[in-house]
């Protein structure tokens, strides 16, 4: 089947996103890691051990909000779920992490370490 064009915009802002967290140090471990309770878009591990959670936004521009702007509380809630079961399946439970968010957003790319604390 067909990808979209919104498919493929996502999956060219996650190549970017992912480039970027490498040449800062970070170690991809998982790329649209898929369970019942939702997907991550980008795992690593920092530099620390820390595994960090990354969800990329990418929006043609700040209209509505923007990128940031969607990342609402209760995305914040299901990232919080997904994670905590991807901790579990991985055995890294005992490891500290992170949730950080790329937004990319006409072309600029920002990155937002420690972006927000669901409580994991």
């Amino acid at each position: 089947m067909a990808r979209t064009t919104r498919q493929v915009d996502g999956s060219e802002g996650e190549d970017r996103a992912a480039a970027h967290l490498e040449q800062a140090g970070l170690q991809l471990l998982a790329r649209n890691w898929r369970c019942r309770a939702g997907e991550l878009d980008l795992v690593a591990r920092d530099r620390d051990g820390t595994i960090v959670f990354v969800e990329v936004r990418r929006r043609a521009s700040s209209a509505f909000g923007g990128a940031a702007a969607s990342i609402t509380p209760a995305k914040q809630m299901r990232l919080a779920r997904t994670a905590e079961l991807y901790r579990l399946v991985m055995r890294c439970a005992d490891r500290p992490c992170r949730f950080d968010v790329v937004l990319i957003e006409a072309g600029r790319l920002e990155w937002i370490r420690d972006a927000f604390q669901p409580g994991v």
